[in-house]
């Protein structure tokens, strides 16, 4: 994720703290990032350019997944960036470090993965490098097409808040695969082969969403990053929130890796615009919340406030 800078605000964290130091550091060589995706003019034609890491150890464990898996998901990270801009795909390039050891098959089904999720949204492996390292590392760079791009920081009080999808499922996985258990069929596919919202966050840009963001730190921690992008509060109804069949109601709230999109949306949007979503993309789109004046998340349960701790960091 291309984060940081002048140009948006983030939400808190210790990630995004270390990322503003950098920014602060960087100074006038550094440009005014902060969306989802970079987003560049180039010969008259603006681009959305972002990357991502994954790291054995820390984004997943190669027992987890298979090597095809691992490309996928990671190339999928990557994408959603340019789901929650809603650009279209054209390119992308990976850069993975392998133990020696690994073998040849080992690298090209990875390198497989990685393609079969470029291919799904339409893009095509540009290129790379290969380089020996301790662990299994993927960085994945996506290059799309943005002639119209959604920000995270045009979210107004009085808008509604929409998220796509059911919330919970990967997080769910990793919890059971950490206590030693193999988690249910549906949790594992939600971990293991996260969908890029590419059409459908296109699809929410040409019916008014005026914010969006993709849920790879978690609900409540992204809707902080819009939040702050956008200087409001997101309220979210926890009663709303769509739950994964395989996971509980702290999991959707506070869980990460979900590739999802949160968007904000005019607030006389009618909610039978979900119904159109799920028939048009067989997945939901739910009213969560609003939008309000003020900074930060507010989380509502049952009339009450509730504290929710959440998100995935990095540190």
């Amino acid at each position: 994720m291309t984060e940081g800078g002048d140009g948006v605000a983030l939400g808190p964290g210790p990630e995004f703290d270390r990322i503003r130091a950098v920014w602060r550091a960087l100074g006038g060589h550094g440009a005014a990032l902060g969306d989802d995706a970079a987003l560049v003019e180039v010969g008259g034609e603006r681009l959305a350019i972002s990357t991502d890491l994954a790291i054995e150890g820390q984004h997943f464990r190669l027992g987890w997944l298979d090597p095809v898996e691992i490309g996928w998901r990671a190339a999928a990270g990557a994408l959603s960036d340019l789901a929650a801009v809603a650009a279209q795909p054209v390119g992308v390039l990976a850069s993975v470090g392998v133990p020696g050891e690994r073998s040849e098959a080992f690298l090209t089904e990875l390198m497989d993965g990685v393609a079969r999720a470029a291919a799904y949204v339409g893009a095509k492996v540009w290129g790379g490098d290969l380089v020996r390292s301790e662990h299994v590392t993927i960085d994945v760079v996506v290059v799309g097409r943005a002639p119209a791009p959604v920000s995270r920081a045009g979210a107004r009080p009085g808008d509604g808040l929409w998220v796509t999808g059911r919330l919970g499922g990967a997080v769910t996985a990793v919890r059971a695969w950490s206590e030693g258990r193999e988690p249910s069929a549906e949790a594992r596919a939600r971990f293991a082969h996260p969908t890029p919202r590419i059409a459908e966050g296109a699809w929410l840009r040409d019916r008014g969403a005026r914010a969006m963001i993709d849920l790879s730190d978690g609900l409540v921690g992204d809707a902080g990053h819009l939040a702050a992008a956008s200087g409001v509060v997101c309220v979210i109804e926890a009663d709303r929130v769509p739950i994964h069949a395989s996971a509980d109601w702290e999991s959707a709230i506070a869980g990460g890796e979900e590739y999802e999109l949160l968007v904000a949306l005019p607030g006389e949007t009618p909610d039978s615009l979900g119904r159109e979503f799920e028939v048009e993309f067989g997945v939901p789109l739910t009213h969560i919340g609003r939008i309000e004046e003020g900074t930060g998340v507010r989380v509502v349960r049952n009339g009450q406030p509730v504290d929710v701790e959440g998100g995935f960091s990095h540190f």
